[in-house]
């Protein structure tokens, strides 16, 4: 029965951690481009279907198109993005040279991971309370008996703790990550 909840949970950690990828702590990731869609022929791509992405040193990406053509449209991706590096440009490839972060930089991306943290918190919550709802309207059909809905309630409420928890742990990690740079 909790397997749908349980569900939705797993995936809320996994955007979660996903949100976290793009979030860039001073070392250069290329998961920090996932976010990037380029004007690619009237149509915008992600940037990895038209382009190799490679990590050369530990402070750049290299960004090298399939086709000459998009260099141009990827650049103007890259600058209208928030990642906030603007891109050199040497007519084949585009390099991103990622500094280290200030301490307001650093205090910036703390926050950043406490809010999709807490806005994971929530979702979770809400999913819970989702299924409270439907667990008391099947008690109000005659489906559920008073004790099978507080069993239910109290089952949920682990879940819940069990993934709250998992968010703690993985914006812990990542707050780690960012004070280690």
């Amino acid at each position: 029965m909790y397997e749908e909840y349980e569900g939705k949970m797993k995936k809320t950690i996994e955007v979660l951690q996903n949100q976290y990828s793009a979030i860039r702590a001073g070392r250069a990731n290329p998961s920090v481009l996932d976010q990037i869609k380029v004007e690619y022929y009237g149509t915008p791509t992600p940037l990895s279907q038209i382009a190799t992405v490679s990590n050369p040193d530990p402070r750049t990406l290299m960004i090298q198109p399939w086709d000459a053509a998009s260099l141009a449209p990827i650049e103007k991706s890259l600058v209208a993005s928030d990642l906030g590096i603007n891109p050199a440009n040497d007519g084949r490839v585009l390099r991103l040279v990622f500094p280290q972060p200030t301490e307001e930089r650093r205090r910036e991306l703390l926050k950043q991971v406490s809010k999709h943290a807490e806005d994971s918190k929530v979702a979770i919550r809400n999913i819970r309370r989702d299924a409270v709802d439907k667990s008391k309207a099947q008690k109000k059909k005659g489906e559920l008996t008073e004790d099978d809905l507080a069993d239910t309630e109290k089952d949920l409420q682990k879940l819940t703790d069990t993934y709250i928890k998992e968010v703690e742990k993985v914006a812990q990690k990542k707050e780690t990550e960012i004070k280690e740079i």
